[in-house]
């Protein structure tokens, strides 16, 4: 048996065959109703010879109303309304014309009634019949070109903040190269030729995993968490054991969508402002859980802190937290949270909260993973 497939497309997708399905099922609709009127009156068969004349002439003046529209609808609203005036008073005066005397050829003899009034009243009922065909018309037009510049409006807001996160995203690895080439660049002066090789390395090693990944482009945590490992690698080529890195990540969280390389810059200000100053070095922690149907990601560290009358740290960085902050208001709105402050006991916190948006991947029971919790190490 055939099965009729119900698609998503939408009505005026198609214009030309939304306007010959509209067109048609209006002109069905007037003949249906003005036989439906006039059995009830108890008017014989034969009348209804005259009205379907009419619907056919109907039909093809407003056929020809609608090239004239079709043009007149992109000129000045003064054009535009006199000339569709003139236009239905000119096709009901015909219309009108034709109607009475197709009447009078059908039923002659039988009606007495003047010529000059039945032209009268027809020119009263098809100037309302026209005139409401018009306005539905020019209605139609109106709200599909207002629904087309809604949708290109939409598309452009969603290039320019396509093309935000992608200026943001590509400010990072220049602000990351620069620090990484600068390193590179002592170990080759000190002749330590194979900390810079191996550096080199994993830095090819880093950039390769991060453009492969669209600028604008979300990946799942787990993703996210590795490329942030591959830039740890290299910053512990410099600080060795005094940068120290921990993972905490629920397993309800791995597959969680999150912009790509949004860890990377939190992670550079906590070693620029928690290891380097710091002789015996700091801890790094990044920890993400699922908080209802939300995913909080912290980023803490055991550094000195805001000391006292020293500048906010997150607020001189020039990229990164501020390039954050910016990169969660393009992807999500304000609905994100983004907070950062000092700990009671010593050491920086940043704290981002997301909306859970997960990548269905076949054959993963998810409600499974979400009781359970783990840890990654680095």
């Amino acid at each position: 048996m055939a099965v009729l497939e119900l698609t998503d497309k939408p009505f005026f997708a198609d214009k030309n065959r939304a306007f010959w399905n509209l067109h048609s099922a209006g002109w069905a609709g007037a003949v249906i109703l003005r036989a439906a009127s006039g059995i009830a009156q108890g008017q014989p068969v034969s009348f209804l010879v005259p009205i379907l004349i009419s619907a056919v002439t109907g039909y093809s003046i407003t056929l020809l109303l609608s090239v004239i529209y079709r043009f007149l609808i992109d000129q000045r609203p003064v054009i535009t309304w006199s000339l569709t005036f003139v236009s239905v008073s000119l096709a009901t005066l015909g219309y009108a014309y034709l109607d009475v005397w197709v009447l009078q050829t059908i039923r002659d003899g039988v009606d007495e009634t003047p010529f000059a009034q039945l032209w009268l009243a027809a020119i009263y009922i098809n100037s309302v019949l026209l005139a409401a065909w018009s306005a539905l018309y020019y209605a139609i037009n109106y709200f599909v070109r207002a629904e087309e510049q809604a949708d290109q409006m939409m598309r452009l807001e969603a290039q320019a903040t396509s093309a935000q996160l992608t200026m943001l995203r590509y400010q990072l690895n220049p602000h990351f190269l620069f620090n990484t080439l600068n390193s590179i660049s002592t170990l080759v002066l000190l002749k330590q030729t194979e900390q810079a090789n191996a550096m080199l390395s994993r830095l090819s090693s880093f950039l390769r995993f991060t453009l492969i990944n669209e600028a604008a482009a979300k990946v799942p945590l787990t993703q996210e968490i590795e490329t942030l490992k591959l830039y740890l690698d290299i910053e512990k080529m410099r600080f060795e054991e005094r940068l120290r890195t921990y993972f905490i990540i629920e397993p309800a969280v791995e597959n969680a969508l999150v912009p790509s390389l949004l860890l990377q810059p939190l992670v550079e200000n906590a070693i620029k402002y928690a290891v380097t100053p710091k002789e015996e070095g700091a801890d790094i922690s990044v920890t993400a859980q699922l908080v209802g149907q939300r995913v909080r990601i912290t980023v803490s560290d055991t550094g000195p802190g805001l000391q006292p009358g020293q500048q906010d740290h997150s607020l001189s960085t020039g990229v990164g937290m501020a390039n954050t902050r910016e990169r969660l208001s393009q992807a999500y709105g304000d609905d994100q949270r983004f907070e950062h402050y000092v700990k009671a006991g010593g050491g920086f916190e940043v704290l981002l909260e997301l909306p859970y948006q997960n990548r269905v991947i076949a054959g993963e029971d998810n409600q499974a993973g979400a009781q359970q919790q783990g840890m990654i190490s680095a």
